[in-house]
Formats: C-alpha cells, structure tokens, sequence
C-alpha cells in the first residue's frame, strides 16, 4: 500500500493522469471498504436486536412472576375494631395492648389458625406497617379507641390486615 500512496503523490505532483488500472484497483479498494462497513453495521444491528429481545423476555419474565406472587384473595372484611380496654393497662403499655387486642379480634374473627389438627397448615396473622403506626400515631400512651381496618385471607391461610379506605 505505501508504494501505490507514494507513486500516487508523484503522480499528483507531476500533473500526470492516472492510469486506468489503478483507478480500478482505487474503486476496487472503495468498493472494499463500503462491504466491510456495511458488515459491521449490519452485526451492530443484529447484536442490538439480540438486546432487546432479551430485554422483552426478561420483562415478561418478571410480569408473571409479579403475577403469581400476588395472593388470591379468598375472603376479605372490613372491620372497627373497638381499642376501649387498651385504656384499663398503664399509661406506658396502652399501645401495645392495643396491637394485641387488634390481634386477637382479628385471629377470633377470620379463623385464623383454628384447626388444631392442621397445625402444619396453620394461617398466620400479618398486620400491615399502616396500621401498626395508626396504632402508635398518638404516641404509646394514648392508643385510638377503635380502628377500621381491612382483613384480607389468601389461599394460604395467611390473613393480612390493612388499613380501611379512606382512614
């Protein structure tokens, strides 16, 4: 190549025409280059596409896995759930007789864990973070006298407690 480049300056200094040989091998050359960029375009696009369809797959992926991690819901309640006797302990432990009171009306009313013979199938009782802090929102000396809430059972047995809308 360094000989075609220094015998094509020589000839552009001497004003003389290039012959018609190695003005084929230069189109020759040009038609090389053009094939060779359009290759590595073409596996830029196909290595882009690559991307994307694994992109889609793995979104799908997590949709239906999104999908079955939400619990069927079996049985849902709304309940006020009367907090009055927190109020007869201490000033100091109101708040958290309040949590257990919620507790038991809430494992008394949804069945849950009834069935001593299931005991390896035994539901479990959840309260959500929303109630948790509705309960503690006035501090532990002064738990609300009643709460609203939402019971929700799955196909488990798991039984989560929300907070009623609007509360």
């Amino acid at each position: 190549m360094e000989e075609t480049e220094e015998t094509r300056e020589a000839m552009e200094e001497t004003d003389v025409e290039k012959p018609e040989d190695e003005a084929l091998v230069d189109e020759a050359e040009a038609v090389e280059e053009l094939e060779e960029v359009e290759e590595s375009v073409e596996e830029e696009i196909a290595e882009e596409a690559e991307v994307e369809a694994e992109e889609e797959a793995a979104e799908e992926k997590a949709e239906k896995e999104a999908e079955e991690a939400k619990p069927e819901i079996v049985d849902e309640r709304v309940y006020t759930i009367p907090l009055g006797k927190a109020w007869i302990v201490p000033r100091r432990k109101r708040a958290a007789k309040a949590v257990r009171l919620l507790r038991g009306f809430v494992e008394r009313h949804m069945k849950v864990g009834a069935e001593p013979a299931e005991e390896e199938e035994q539901g479990r009782l959840v309260i959500s973070n929303e109630v948790n802090e509705k309960i503690w929102s006035r501090g532990i000396e002064k738990p609300p006298r009643r709460i609203r809430v939402r019971a929700a059972k799955d196909v488990e047995g798991t039984v989560t407690v929300y907070l009623a809308e609007g509360d």
